[in-house]
């Protein structure tokens, strides 16, 4: 997708210049404009200094994958240009105080004097406002729509902070208007009408209102990056939705709590990241145990230990797919963008409910940090269904059922008594050491497991059936896959995304076998879900294009790498 399509603007500066407030402005009036608009951050793992930067792209079609491409840089701070010298082309656009951040020869700077112009009005602060107001001015947005926009975004600041604010960005609105009528900066990217009816929403939010879409009334979680921000919005709206939102003191606690909140008749769920997950593997096992639904949410970072906490990856599938002593059913769902993670993290409630076992939602940072429009969630495609039956009095919580799956009851509810044990137990929950019956009730917590791969969703096919290279990804990669595949335009390939990815829905295996190239796209260094395949299928993958730097997949790299393969061959 060219300049002609889509704007990329990047603005870098250090941790607490306000790169944030810029990027979640200019989100909102970009929208407000009606311009599909998506936004994505890198950022070091500091309070203060450091180089962080945010991509906006402005779009003439939705969007929602990260480019290496920057069309407009507004550098920050003196470091900006050196920490984005590999994304920066003889056609990026440099906006910038020159004085400040001394750029070199070969590299000239349109100078805009944000620092100056924030002074004059009262603070350097408003330096933010000033650089938002010179990209909707080279855009040719309208005053009106900017300074509305303004007063929305600081409504809750005094008068006097929104009206100095209002002022910054109106006097910046005029530079880039210049800049813009003298022709020596001009952007044309048509609106798209649709885009007003969308939401703008980040990956946490998503997540979030997805898990109150599922019932969720419970969430215990010890703040962990990336997956904080979950437990932060439900606590934010705790009053709102009778949530009860716990900070724990550890993973362990929190893990448990939510075990005890689903034993009580709550919905509950944990939000933490790999480290924190690692914690809670024993409660997970006891998950197992008992036959209690839970749902996690695993936002996932680099590792091992604390790796790099402010950066993407996808290596935590293993983590998850084996996580605890033991053998017990599992769901695994991987959200391949924002939409999906709304309608995933519902979902994961009634499979939790349903099969009476742990559903994991994966998600990692880029998802999680990310914000773009997406259209307004069917809350009529979304129901809460629970499954609690009223007990009586000859209730024996772990009936050996031909299916697997116990009615379950809780307290309270009903005559009966309603029992869980950790160790091996008998029909009524009562701790065994008879070895035959350890045989069956084991048995029988396994055969869940068909009834759930019976239930699995398929995977999305993306592009044309009579494919012969088929491209294969899970979880976030699903829209930088689709755009590379896009900007390709080969009719013999196409896209697979697993969203479910355990246990795979067994018609995958029709997908795969068709391919006569199957090639495999992972945010890992060993090829997680290769091996994930090939235990479920035994399909060999004939390539894998793995990154594990700490970034997302590029649309760029991707078609690089992509058309490599295919020219080899």
């Amino acid at each position: 997708m060219g300049k002609n399509e889509s704007v990329s603007i990047v603005l870098c500066g250090e941790a607490g210049q306000g790169i944030q407030t810029i990027e979640a402005f200019l989100i909102r009036l970009f929208k407000a404009a009606g311009y599909p608009v998506f936004a994505t951050k890198e950022y070091m793992s500091r309070i203060r200094g450091g180089s962080n930067s945010t991509e906006i792209r402005v779009s003439s079609r939705p969007v929602a994958a990260y480019v290496d491409r920057i069309d407009l840089l507004i550098p920050l701070d003196a470091d900006a240009l050196s920490h984005l010298e590999r994304r920066i082309t003889s056609n990026t656009i440099i906006l910038g105080e020159a004085a400040k951040i001394k750029p070199p020869e070969h590299r000239p700077v349109i100078d805009i004097p944000f620092s100056r112009i924030a002074a004059e009005i009262g603070n350097p602060i408003y330096a933010n406002s000033v650089a938002g107001g010179v990209v909707a001015g080279l855009f040719g947005l309208d005053l009106a729509l900017v300074t509305e926009e303004i007063e929305g975004f600081f409504g809750v600041k005094s008068p006097d902070i929104i009206q100095k604010n209002k002022e910054a960005a109106v006097k910046g609105f005029h530079l880039g208007k210049e800049l813009r009528e003298t022709g020596r900066v001009v952007f044309e990217i048509r609106p798209e009408a649709a885009v007003s009816d969308d939401i703008i929403v980040s990956g946490s939010e998503a997540v979030a209102l997805g898990a109150l879409a599922g019932g969720c009334n419970f969430v215990a979680a010890y703040p962990m990056s990336p997956g904080t921000g979950v437990l932060t919005i439900l606590a934010q709206h705790a009053r709102e939705f009778a949530i009860v939102a716990e900070q724990a003191e550890d993973e362990i606690s929190a893990v448990n709590m939510a075990l005890g909140a689903w034993y009580a008749g709550a919905r509950a769920m944990v939000t933490t990241s790999g480290g924190g997950f690692a914690l809670m593997t024993e409660g997970i096992s006891l998950a197992g145990m008992i036959e209690s639904p839970l749902v996690v949410h695993v936002a996932q970072r680099p590792g091992p230990a604390t790796g790099l906490p402010t950066r993407t990856e996808q290596a935590d599938l293993d983590l998850v797919l084996y996580a605890g002593h033991g053998e017990f059913p599992r769901i695994i769902l991987a959200p391949g963008n924002l939409s999906e993670a709304f309608y995933v993290a519902q979902k994961a409630f009634q499979l939790a409910d349903e099969y009476q076992v742990p559903v994991f939602v994966l998600t990692d940072q880029f998802l999680v940090d990310t914000y773009y429009n997406v259209p307004r969630f069917a809350l009529d495609r979304v129901s809460i269904k629970p499954q609690i039956v009223e007990t009586t009095q000859d209730y024996r919580r772990y009936v050996l059922a031909p299916d697997g799956i116990s009615p379950r009851g809780i307290p309270g509810y009903g005559t009966g008594l309603v029992g869980v044990d950790s160790d091996e137990h008998d029909e009524a929950g009562h701790l065994t050491e008879d070895l035959e019956l350890r045989v069956r009730m084991q048995q029988k917590r396994m055969r869940k497991l068909e009834a759930i791969r019976k239930a699995a969703d398929r995977p999305k096919l993306m592009g044309n059936e009579d494919y012969q290279t088929l491209v294969v990804g899970w979880g976030s990669s699903m829209e930088v896959i689709k755009e590379a595949l896009a900007e390709i335009d080969r009719p013999e390939l196409a896209g697979l995304h697993f969203t479910w990815v355990y246990p795979p829905a067994p018609e995958a295996i029709h997908y795969l076998r068709q391919a006569e190239r199957i090639i495999m796209v992972e945010n890992n260094s060993t090829g997680q879900f290769v091996k994930l395949l090939h235990a479920e299928f035994g399909v060999a993958v004939d390539h894998r294009i793995l990154k594990y730097n700490g970034l997302p997949f590029s649309v760029e790299e991707l078609v690089r790498e992509i058309v490599t393969i295919l020219t080899e061959e």
